[in-house]
């Protein structure tokens, strides 16, 4: 049997109340997209819940998430060296030391060209990003997969961010399957398992849909 994918409980923007029932119904991986909401969250929550950051992360934000946020297992939304540097010397200031203290991270892939979407490109730029994080430069993180989100309605950025895992697989000589695929949200995420997604991101088929504070 397939295994069942992650299902991310998308709780930006909401109160914390609405995470502790969340909680309660059984979810333990939730997705944060604003690091100051992680930050001002995490503390009020159980330890044991699993974070994922899923936002933009600015770099100077890195090293107060490593140091706050014990929690914090994947930052999905890796698009630069620069910030993969960042992590891993956050990692290193926080004393994440060890592989099983290593901090998860996806290689963020913009499957669908869009210049509002961040992310790599697919395929080859994937693999240059992918290729440095694996490398003895980030010993603190760990490559746990790729990331998209792709536009809507366009059910080929599935197949684009697949192929992409399966080229950096091959060319990094691991097994395909142990590299993730974050893809699909609450509009097709059914769509994006049928296209083998491991971890989908739903917030407002579980919390309902929010507003947008502006956030720093």
């Amino acid at each position: 049997l397939a295994a069942v994918p992650r299902l991310v409980a998308v709780s930006k923007t909401k109160p914390v109340a609405l995470l502790e029932g969340a909680y309660a119904a059984g979810a333990r991986d939730f997705g944060e997209n604003y690091a100051q909401e992680l930050l001002e969250k995490a503390p009020q929550l159980p330890d044991d819940i699993r974070w994922r950051f899923i936002g933009h992360l600015q770099s100077n934000k890195c090293k107060p998430l490593l140091a706050r946020v014990p929690g914090l297992v994947c930052v999905e939304t890796v698009d630069t060296e620069k910030l993969a540097r960042k992590l891993d010397a956050a990692c290193a200031a926080a004393g994440r030391e060890g592989e099983d203290a290593r901090l998860g991270v996806m290689v963020q892939v913009n499957t669908s060209g869009e210049d509002s979407k961040s992310g790599v490109a697919p395929r080859e730029g994937a693999l240059e990003l992918a290729s440095f994080i694996a490398s003895d430069a980030c010993p603190h993180l760990r490559l746990d997969g790729f990331m998209t989100i792709g536009a809507p309605g366009d059910d080929g950025a599935f197949g684009v961010l697949a192929e992409t895992r399966d080229l950096v697989a091959e060319a990094l000589g691991v097994d395909a399957a142990g590299l993730e695929l974050s893809m699909g949200m609450s509009g097709d995420f059914e769509t994006a398992i049928a296209f083998k997604s491991n971890s989908v991101r739903v917030g407002s088929s579980i919390f309902g849909a929010r507003a947008y504070p502006n956030k720093a």
